[in-house]
């Protein structure tokens, strides 16, 4: 068990933080749209890439899917850094970033999620829901009082 202690650890704290810095980029936490080191900058842009990168769906449901990735990415986020509910948090974020990557694929090939690891964030996150016990959580904690 203790083999797992740090990598578990290590990829909660990376799934999680990149999840978040995402978030944080499209509710313009981050700077505005064309500084250095920000993608999107506003929900407006972010909405905008949404459709883009789901350009097979009609336009008028991006505000709702980019809604429901913001949602997933901010729970899943939270969820893995502190260990609550680790196990289905990393699972739904496997889905999560897989769907990304399809939709990445689909919109503007292979190289697209390839590129920005996208199906390595959805393996990560299979690989952890696979890991037996999350050390330094707070699922571990919660187990441990029971």
């Amino acid at each position: 068990m203790q083999k797992f202690n740090l990598p578990s650890l290590y990829l909660r704290l990376a799934i999680g933080s990149s999840y978040l810095w995402e978030v944080a980029d499209r509710l313009g936490l981050l700077g505005k749209n064309g500084e250095p080191h920000v993608g999107w900058g506003d929900w407006s842009h972010f909405v905008a890439a949404t459709a883009q990168v789901m350009h097979f769906i009609p336009l008028s449901w991006a505000p709702f899917f980019a809604v429901m990735a913001t949602l997933g990415e901010g729970s899943f986020g939270i969820l893995l850094i502190v260990g609550l509910f680790t196990r289905y948090a990393a699972v739904g974020s496997g889905i999560l970033a897989f769907c990304f990557a399809v939709s990445m694929a689909i919109s503007s090939g292979i190289d697209s999620p390839l590129g920005y690891s996208v199906f390595t964030l959805s393996a990560a996150s299979f690989l952890l829901a696979t890991i037996p016990a999350y050390r330094w959580s707070l699922d571990s904690l919660i187990s441990a009082k029971l």
